[in-house]
This record gives structure tokens, C-alpha cells and sequence, in this order.
């Protein structure tokens, strides 16, 4: 395996880049930094009222990850993973952004649900911290969202993404980082309503320690302790010294505070007031540092992938046991699938080569919904639902994938598909096809296909066999007639050996 892993935390107020070097001692993988590039962007003041984001905002973005690029220019695709967080979760005109950031990284960006956001910040703080069993409570406080996460040792058990940070309030509250009591008023009582969603929950789940990861904990922890106002951690306590502070002189450029950095000020008074809601909503007593988060986070899910321990891997088994999947059933259309796929694309896109195995996997969640179009149900699952280490990316092929496992192809625009993929429809599609009957078949010596660059099909199958199957020859004639129709050329060819 590499010795370098790059992870990439796109957020709606800084971006950060991470260079993990994977050790193994005595069997155990553990990642050391040994570099980390961190540029504020502030993208979610780039937002306007219709969640458009502005092209000032844009080339913002576009600069900065062209100079990340270059840092990690010679990793390979296996190597390097970009997440992106809120303000791309929400912006309007993702299309025009995404493109863009992802010519300018050089590689592809993933834009994250808040539900997978909180388990890789668990992870990336829970990684840095020493082991313990008892129950930890993880606050991170961003640009765009804040996530809250109660687990324990490495897993997570209540995790909730909300819609508040230290940017966007910044931007509603407290604009050019001008502070007043009115403004604090009104970003408590905002960030109040918010955690009133999960307030309950978390208090009765309990937790042993409390910490804070990234930005806006670690500028309040470095304010309080060094301008005297708490002597460990984040206290409610020393925060409202801190906010005396800021409404006295008007801003956080106070002679009296210590320890800020200057990329801060302007969104520390918007971060504190977030903070000191959840402070009085989850009735918290002190917060510690954490370190690690996002970041951190992404680079152990990756080196997961890479020791065969994928989390994905693991949620598509939870899915198939939750959704009661007729498991030999996903399993001969997941092997017929990946043989056809093999044959007719030696060279595959590994990425592309999963997520047939996933999706045959997952084809048939929709039978526990309704048998009629279980293929929509299916579909719809798998772009809506929370899937711990699947993107939004991954989860919008995979919902695909499997909405046109059959049925008509018009469903997706398929022509404007590359080969790998359009080809992966096709390998799904037949091999459900084939194995209609539910029963195991050998069909090595009786499919042959190909496929070429010109969108030209060609299924070769054994006579003799379609004769014993007269209803497998009219699916694979109307199949034939459905690719044809959507611009294919689909050659049905029957052979006598």
C-alpha cells in the first residue's frame, strides 16, 4: 500500500489540506502528518439570498485549490480524497462551481452528506484521542453547518448535522464582524431554535467528556485561555466574559483579548454565540480541545479502503440485512454483473467496478416497499437515505445505476454517459435478465459480449440454449430494441458453439 495519503476538508469557511504518511508497527496502521496547507475562503459569505453563490466566491475557491493542486499533483487518484461540506451541499449553481474546483484540484471533489460529514469528524477526533469506553460527545462548529456526534471509542451513535455556523451567522448577525447586544440576542436565540431538534435526545443519551474540533472551539479555547477568562477548556463562564468583551468594544479587535488569530475576528462573535447556545441547550458543563476532525477523519476512512476494511462495504451489509435482501439472489446477479463488466472492460475503473457490486447488492432494496415498481423504490432509497461513507456522488450513481436496471432507458440521459458507465447499466440490466428465474445458471460458455466506443453492442449467445429459454430470448429482443432506441446498436447474435 502507499505511504502517502492526501485528504482535502472543503468548508464553507476554510478549505484545508492534510499529507498523511501510514505507519504500521507491530500490524497496527496509524497516520502522521507531515504537512497540512490551511486557506480561509469564507464561501458561505459568497451565498446570496437564493443560496446563489457569487463569482467572486467562486474564484475564491478556484485560486486556492489550484495552489493545493499543485501540492499534491503527483498523488495518484488512490491516494487523495476532497470532501466538501455545506455551501456546497446547498449552493444553486453547483454545476458551475463543481467543474470548476475539480479542474482546478485536479481530482474529483465529493460533496458529503451532514450525516457523513459528523461520522468522519467522529472519527478524525476519536482517532486523536486516547481510548476510552465511555461515552464522548463531539461538537464541530463550521462555516456553513454544525455537527454534534455522542459514541463511543471510534463508533458513532447519535449524530445530527444543523444548519448553523460560525459564517452564515456571521453574514445574518453580526456583519463586518460589528458586534452588538442585539446581535448576540439574536444569533442565541437562532441557534436555540435549532439544537431544540435534538436537545432532548442528546441530553438523555449522555456523554462523559465534551469536545470541540475545529475552527471556531479551538479559537475560543486559545481567547479564553489566554486572556484569562477560563482556565481549562470552553466554560459557559468564561464565554460570557468574552462576550462582555466583544459588545463592549463593538468587534473582536479588543486590546483585552489574547490569542486570536487574525483570520478569526471576524466570525469569533457569531462561533461564540453558537457555542453558547449549545451550551445552554445540551446543558454542557466544559468542552476540551479535540484535534483531528474532517481531516482526519477522511484520511482513516481512506486507509480503511485500502486494508479491504471500507466502511461502505460495511453499510451495504446493514442495508441488506435492514431491507431483508434476498442475499443469493444479489449475489449471483452481483457475479454475472462482474463477469460481463470484466469481459468487456479489462481495464476498468475500479470506482465504476464497486459500484456495480454495490448496486447489484442493493437492487432489490425496493421489494420490501412494493413489488411494483420496486426498481423507483430502490432508487429513491439509495439517493435519500443516510449511508455512512458514501457521498452524495456515490449515492447518486448507485441510485442510477439501479433505477435502470429495467425498464426504459430514457429514465437517465444515457447518451451523454462515458463508455465505463453506460456499460455498467448494460452489465446490471442483463445479468437481472438472465436471472430472472432466481435459480443458479451456468452461463460462462453461453454469453459473450462486447461493446466499442461507438456505442455498438454485441451479444453473442449459445442457439441451443436460447432455444430451451424462449422467454429469455424475447427479454434480450426487446432489450436489444430498447438500447437501439436511445441511440445504440444492439447485434443479437446467435451462435452454434
Amino acid at each position: 500500500m502507499t505511504q502517502l495519503l492526501a485528504a482535502i476538508d472543503l468548508g464553507s469557511n476554510s478549505f484545508r489540506l492534510s499529507v498523511g504518511r501510514v505507519v504500521t508497527h507491530d500490524g497496527v496502521q496509524q497516520i502522521f502528518s507531515i504537512d497540512r496547507l490551511k486557506e480561509t475562503v469564507r464561501l458561505a459569505a459568497g451565498l446570496d439570498e437564493n443560496r446563489v453563490l457569487s463569482e467572486e466566491a467562486i474564484q475564491r475557491a478556484v485560486d486556492i485549490l489550484q495552489r493545493f493542486g499543485e501540492r499534491i499533483r503527483d498523488f495518484h487518484p488512490s491516494q487523495v480524497r476532497a470532501v466538501a461540506t455545506n455551501t456546497f451541499r446547498v449552493a444553486k449553481n453547483i454545476d458551475e462551481l463543481l467543474p470548476r474546483a475539480e479542474a482546478a484540484l485536479g481530482f474529483p471533489i465529493e460533496i458529503i452528506s451532514g450525516q457523513e460529514e459528523a461520522r468522519l469528524v467522529f472519527s478524525g477526533v476519536a482517532h486523536e484521542l486516547p481510548p476510552s469506553k465511555e461515552s464522548r460527545l463531539v461538537v464541530d462548529i463550521g462555516g456553513g453547518s454544525t455537527e454534534f456526534i455522542i459514541g463511543k471509542g471510534l463508533e458513532p451513535k447519535l449524530m445530527k448535522s444543523l444548519h448553523m455556523g460560525c459564517v452564515s451567522y456571521t453574514k445574518a448577525y453580526f456583519p463586518n464582524g460589528i458586534v452588538t447586544e442585539k446581535g448576540f440576542e439574536k444569533a442565541e436565540l437562532a441557534a436555540s431554535k435549532e439544537l431544540e431538534i435534538i436537545s432532548k435526545s442528546y441530553r438523555k443519551e449522555g456523554w462523559a467528556q465534551a469536545f470541540g474540533s475545529s475552527g471556531s472551539a479551538k479559537a475560543i479555547i486559545a481567547v479564553l485561555r489566554d486572556s484569562g477568562f477560563s482556565s481549562k477548556g470552553i466554560t459557559l463562564e468564561g464565554m460570557l466574559k468574552l462576550k462582555r468583551v466583544l459588545i463592549k468594544y463593538g468587534s473582536a479587535r479588543s486590546p483585552e483579548l489574547k490569542g486570536l488569530k487574525t483570520d478569526r475576528i471576524e466570525v469569533l462573535p457569531a462561533g461564540l454565540a453558537i457555542m453558547i447556545a449549545i451550551f445552554r441547550s445540551l446543558k454542557v458543563d466544559l468542552m476540551l480541545q479535540g484535534e483531528g476532525a474532517l481531516r482526519v477523519g477522511v484520511l482513516y476512512d481512506m486507509l480503511g479502503r485500502h486494508v479491504a476494511s471500507d466502511k461502505r462495504d460495511e453499510t451495504v451489509k446493514i442495508f441488506m440485512r435492514r431491507y431483508h435482501i434476498d442475499v443469493k439472489q444479489a449475489t449471483r446477479v452481483k457475479n454475472l454483473a462482474l463477469e460481463l463488466y470484466d469481459e468487456i472492460n479489462p481495464d476498468n475503473k475500479e470506482g465504476i467496478r464497486r459500484g456495480v457490486s454495490w448496486a447489484a447488492d442493493l437492487h432489490e432494496i425496493g421489494l420490501s416497499i412494493s413489488q411494483s415498481s420496486f426498481h423507483k423504490h430502490t432508487a429513491y432509497v439509495l439517493e435519500h437515505a443516510d449511508m455512512p461513507g458514501f457521498s452524495s456522488d456515490d449515492q447518486r450513481r448507485l441510485s442510477t445505476l439501479t433505477l435502470v436496471q429495467q425498464g426504459r432507458l430514457n429514465k437517465t440521459h444515457i447518451q451523454s454517459l462515458s463508455s465505463d458507465k453506460w456499460q455498467a447499466i448494460l452489465c446490471l440490466r442483463l445479468a437481472t435478465l438472465f436471472l430472472r428465474k432466481r435459480q443458479n445458471q451456468k452461463l460462462d460458455k453461453v454469453i459473450h459480449l462486447n461493446t466499442d466506443n461507438h456505442r455498438t453492442i454485441t451479444l453473442r449467445l449459445n442457439k441451443e440454449w436460447l432455444d430451451d429459454h424462449p422467454l429469455t430470448r424475447y427479454s434480450l429482443e426487446l432489450e436489444a430494441q430498447e438500447w437501439q432506441t436511445v441511440g445504440f446498436t444492439f447485434n443479437l447474435i446467435e451462435t452454434l458453439t
